[in-house]
């Protein structure tokens, strides 16, 4: 009976290891995806649906704390805040895109990156990608289904990269962007 209850420990042991290793194997592999630019490898560790979904939300709720309670009250000004929801649309899809993740982790602009990939066109030489985009991050736990790699931009806005478990694989689901910063006091 004591192999029994000793053996059942052992493997909740090896199963929380796994599932405390998991987002640490899953930045890795990001990582790796990243500086190889492989597209595809970087597809299978990304929730692009979420990413998406979380991405437009923050983008229309800062255009909309930029336009004011006055802009959105007046029937021009909603519609001009639509067109603008619109656009910031188009702009969101094309950054929740394996390209679009890899610019950012990167830290290259997303029109860069989709406009010939960092290639100078006048010597023709490759950019370079950083050696390891999350070197500096901060890890957290926030929850046993949630944790966050938090890493500075250029400005030293923070940007945090949300990963969620879902059984025992963990995918990066948001992308939290300093666009407050956009709104000013």
């Amino acid at each position: 009976m004591k192999k029994w209850i000793a053996l059942l420990v052992v493997a909740l042991l090896a199963l929380a290891g796994w599932i405390a290793a998991g987002p640490f194997l899953t930045i890795n592999s990001i990582r790796t995806a990243v500086a190889e630019e492989d597209t595809a490898e970087l597809a299978e560790h990304v929730d692009f649906v979420a990413v998406r979904r979380s991405l437009r939300a923050q983008v229309e709720d800062t255009l909309a704390r930029k336009a004011g309670i006055d802009a959105q009250n007046n029937p021009l000004g909603a519609f001009a805040l639509g067109l603008a929801n619109q656009a910031a649309g188009g702009i969101v899809d094309a950054l929740a895109t394996p390209a679009g993740i890899g610019a950012v982790l990167q830290g290259r602009g997303l029109l860069h990156r989709l406009s010939g990939g960092g290639v100078d066109p006048d010597d023709g030489t490759a950019h370079v990608p950083p050696p390891d985009p999350l070197r500096d991050a901060s890890y957290r736990f926030e929850s046993p289904s949630r944790f966050t790699a938090t890493v500075r931009n250029a400005d030293g806005d923070p940007v945090v990269f949300v990963l969620t478990r879902n059984g025992l694989r963990w995918k990066l689901t948001d992308i939290r962007l300093p666009l407050a910063a956009l709104i000013g006091p």
